[in-house]
């Protein structure tokens, strides 16, 4: 049996709503399908202003511009994340401050924070991994104290709460991601949430290469003109329709991913020698990936490849960033103890809204024979 690590959920309307589009003969964005996409997220989520973007990448590129990151500023971000969250800010010359990971859980400590604080520092980035929040309210207590902008990177966390309130809706802005590899997905794409009042115009223009045509369609204005930075950061009403047809089945998407998740949980928990996933009680679960800690490097490649060999795609995830190339100060950079342990150690296991009860129990025997 073949057990691939992910296929990106149809739902089976897709095709019928990108039809309507290309019958429509209007292709470009902010159409019909992202002003759906536009309302359902602010009602599901209670949002006061979201736009969709080409890409995550590009909601986190949106938010740079939006907080004036300027060369020389600094910004804290976890170093065990995409590389998306560390260049969206040196694309704009900032300088980028890592922080270590929780002992028991890849996401940013917060407790580490303060002390990464100097007079340059413009923003706080959290990455909330694998669909599990970070402790927000101590992030946000720091970034008030110190008149800081929080950006949530909550690419894998669509639907996750802390405490009562969604991720994504808590710092500044938040950002998605519509990626193939999402529990809800539009090939590449998207979402910028505005948290703050203080932004909502500025975004529409920054999303609108550097316009105000935002306001025109609206009829707010008789012309639109070039105004401020930006570029093109909306998306095609192609991927909007796509992405809709997702939005529809969302329920029944997270329900399917819950079920696969928790059959992992239940009968990978008496393995002995690995560790699985901690969701504090603070954070509800999107089951966007499920992962294994192994005891030691060796170990986790040891049970790839015996995992690989059985025809299952289970894959180890993120360098951490300032080991980079890209890292100007790599040769004076701290080690990142428990960074360093979940690059080494942490395996993904195959989830995805099709997996199917075969699967599972192959995977699951296949672990547990090694």
């Amino acid at each position: 049996m073949k057990v691939p690590f992910n296929i990106p959920h149809i739902t089976g309307q897709e095709s019928k709503y990108i039809t309507d589009v290309i019958a429509s003969k209007k292709l470009s964005g902010n159409g019909k399908y992202t002003q759906l996409c536009h309302k359902w997220f602010k009602e599901r989520f209670g949002l006061e202003h979201c736009l969709l973007t080409t890409s995550c990448t590009d909601a986190l590129e949106m938010t740079s511009l939006l907080a004036d990151i300027q060369p020389g500023d600094e910004v804290i971000i976890p170093t065990y994340t995409f590389v998306s969250a560390a260049n969206a800010f040196v694309l704009r010359g900032a300088k980028i401050v890592f922080a270590d990971s929780l002992p028991d859980h890849p996401n940013i400590d917060h407790t580490l924070i303060e002390s990464l604080i100097t007079t340059r520092t413009k923003a706080i980035v959290v990455v909330h991994y694998a669909g599990v929040a970070c402790d927000m309210d101590a992030i946000m207590e720091t970034a008030t104290k110190h008149d800081l902008i929080v950006i949530e990177d909550a690419a894998q966390s669509i639907g996750v709460k802390y405490k009562d309130r969604f991720l994504g809706t808590i710092g500044h802005f938040g950002t998605f991601s519509f990626h193939a590899t999402k529990n809800i997905q539009c090939g590449e794409g998207g979402l910028l949430i505005v948290n703050d009042d203080e932004y909502i115009k500025r975004s529409e223009i920054i999303w609108e290469k550097g316009t105000n045509r935002a306001a025109f369609i609206r009829g707010e204005v008789d012309k639109y003109t070039w105004v401020d930075v930006g570029s093109s950061f909306l998306p095609s009403e192609l991927n909007a329709a796509f992405l809709w047809a997702q939005l529809e089945n969302f329920d029944q998407i997270q329900h399917s991913r819950l079920a696969a998740w928790h059959y992992y949980q239940k009968e990978l928990a008496e393995i002995k020698n690995i560790s699985l996933p901690n969701i504090p009680d603070y954070s509800t679960n999107n089951a966007h990936i499920f992962y294994i800690v192994c005891k030691d490097l060796d170990h986790r490649i040891k049970l790839s490849d015996h995992l690989k060999a059985k025809s299952i795609h289970a894959y180890f995830h993120f360098i951490c960033l300032d080991k980079s190339a890209m890292n100007p100060n790599k040769k004076e950079s701290k080690h990142f103890q428990n960074a360093t342990i979940f690059e080494d150690c942490l395996l993904r296991l195959p989830i995805y809204t099709d997996i199917r009860q075969a699967e599972l129990d192959y995977v699951v025997e296949s672990v547990s024979s090694f």
